[in-house]
């Protein structure tokens, strides 16, 4: 039997960052010593409080009500209010089975065309597709750091029309580990303003950020445009839980009313056991800052390792300053690459994986150009557990502590420069 399927279906392929998960731990499973930098999701084992609480409620058995348990909405209006300034009420929250789907609900409820800076994420453009919406792309510079500027979003905001716009916005951001400032914040801010921009701020690895100054967002700026999106799965280590929430200001209330109907006539609400789990990482965060910062500090040293690393090898890559991503490319190797055949980033990282063992993702999966010869590297192929164990501080670590506990992080560095120094 041959199914007819939604037509807005037929164009979507799995999502990049799952399928090149699966390949990698496939090759491995069939002895391949692959350096697996192609899959986002934290290397560190769940804070034991939050283990402890999960196991704790496993007896909690009920639905809870569609917007979310009312304690929990609580303590994350609470968390974004003391560590970010947000002025959310708990009836602004509404708890979600991730981010990711949160924001598809956004997308799907909304009408007009989405912006999306590039590059940017993989799953933006595939779900504004499911609801047939129009993708505006916003090409950003590496000389900016693949930062948004407000001439950018001008011009593309103006070229979309009279109609409403929505504008999907990661900071920190996956995949060039970019962040934001309070300068340009203000200025992308006042755009949106004049434009009316209803914004979806992806904050999902707020908390991992590592730069000189503070993150900044637009929820600060432009707080009557913008809905915040969050959760557990970067900063709280807690990806398989599955849960998100949605910070959306009054002013755009029936943007809620909207969604919590979707809500319960979709997923009804989220596992109760994961709800009070997350009670527990939100409502008592000072118990949870201590891993966070720690698993920061990490991130900020092996980022900074690979940076160096790419740069010192002749690859362009703007320095990270929050996420777990670097966003190099190799167009200082094009001639050399196009001998052999490779014009895209596609053709590039299957070569990486079939001669070199290393697992990236290309550049045009994030919406770059197909001959960008951009990719992106998620930095957390290593045990993090033993490395929490152990970890001296990022002034400490020596040449020892690197090949005993990041052993992945350094062969990859090497896999790439045989790779390179193979094509002459």
């Amino acid at each position: 039997m041959r199914p007819a399927l939604n037509p807005l279906v037929l164009s979507l392929k799995e999502s990049a960052t799952l399928a090149i998960n699966l390949k990698a731990l496939e090759l491995r499973r069939k002895g391949k010593d692959i350096v697996h930098f192609g899959f986002g999701q934290s290397p560190f084992p769940v804070p034991e409080m939050i283990q402890a609480a999960l196991r704790d409620n496993a007896d909690k058995k009920d639905y809870l009500p569609t917007q979310g348990l009312p304690e929990l909405c609580e303590a994350v209006s609470e968390f974004y209010k003391t560590e970010f300034g947000y002025d959310f009420k708990p009836s602004d929250v509404c708890v979600g089975p991730g981010s990711k789907e949160l924001i598809f609900q956004i997308i799907y409820l909304m009408e007009g065309p989405l912006l999306v800076p590039v590059p940017s994420w993989v799953s933006y453009g595939p779900q504004a597709a499911l609801r047939g919406k129009e993708i505006i792309p916003i090409p950003t510079s590496r000389e900016n750091k693949y930062r948004l500027t407000p001439e950018l979003l001008d011009r593309a905001c103006y070229s979309a029309g009279q109609s409403q716009k929505l504008l999907i916005f990661n900071n920190p951001n996956n995949p060039t580990g970019a962040l934001y400032h309070e300068n340009e914040i203000k200025e992308l801010a006042e755009i949106c303003r004049a434009y009316q921009v209803i914004v979806i701020s992806d904050e999902i690895y707020a908390m991992i950020d590592f730069d000189e100054w503070p993150m900044s967002s637009l929820a600060t700026f432009y707080p009557e445009g913008t809905i915040v999106s969050g959760g557990l799965s970067k900063s709280f280590a807690a990806g398989g839980y599955r849960l998100g929430v949605v910070l959306i200001p009054d002013s755009l209330e029936l943007m809620m009313s909207a969604l919590k109907s979707v809500v319960s006539e979709t997923f009804s609400a989220v596992s109760a056991p994961v709800q009070y789990a997350a009670l527990k990482a939100y409502g008592d965060f000072e118990k949870v800052r201590p891993f966070v910062e720690k698993t920061t500090d990490i991130y900020e040293y092996v980022m900074n390792f690979l940076h160096k690393r790419f740069v010192d090898m002749g690859l362009n890559c703007p320095k990270p300053a929050g996420s777990f991503y670097l966003f190099p490319d190799f167009e200082n190797f094009k001639e050399q690459l196009r001998e052999r055949g490779i014009i895209t980033s596609g053709a590039m990282t299957n070569a990486l994986l079939a001669e070199s063992s290393i697992a990236v993702l290309p550049g045009s999966d994030f919406y770059m150009p197909a001959t960008s010869l951009s990719v992106r590297v998620a930095a957390v192929d290593f045990d993090g557990a033993r490395v929490m164990e152990s970890w001296p501080g990022a002034d400490h670590v020596t040449e020892k502590y690197l090949r005993e506990f990041l052993p992945k992080i350094e062969q990859g560095c090497e896999y790439i420069e045989g790779f390179l120094s193979g094509l002459g």
